[in-house]
């Protein structure tokens, strides 16, 4: 199937832009030193936010080093299964520019492990027409206090 340029398709509520979808699995307690590096290079902007990432439940990750690795060098774990928590970051960043070098460069600085598993995907977002005075009923600000959950 041939990719489709989306580039001209605006709707009553919006348009979308091409970004890179970076994913990248991590330790929990990693977290904020991975996307506090990112934002050295990016702001991570979504729309009129910046710092903008998703990060996923704890999960489990799951291995088994090879002889070479560094887990079988300084963990002596070679041919053993290695099991550890983690969670799945996704940002966005424009695709212009250098900037996907430049936040790559970013995890890998304080990712771990010598190889982060870091997935990029092409990738089109959407982009709302933005008006913070909307009266649409389903935006957050127009709800009763009682229905907005953190």
């Amino acid at each position: 199937m041939q990719p489709q340029d989306l580039s001209e398709m605006v709707t009553n509520t919006g348009a979308v832009e091409r970004i890179w979808l970076i994913e990248i699995q991590a330790a929990p307690e990693d977290v904020d030193k991975i996307i506090d590096s990112m934002m050295k290079v990016d702001p991570l902007i979504y729309g009129r936010y910046k710092r903008n990432a998703f990060v996923s439940a704890i999960g489990s990750e799951t291995y088994v080093p090879q002889g070479n690795s560094t887990s079988a060098v300084h963990l002596d774990a070679e041919n053993t299964t290695q099991t550890f928590p983690s969670v799945l970051i996704v940002v966005s960043v424009e695709q212009t520019g250098d900037k996907l070098e430049r936040v790559l460069d970013a995890i890998r600085e304080v990712h771990h492990y010598e190889e982060p598993l870091i997935f990029i995907k092409d990738c089109w977002a959407s982009r709302a027409n933005y008006d913070p005075r909307n009266q649409n009923p389903n935006r957050w600000w127009n709800r009763d206090v009682h229905e907005v959950t953190a």
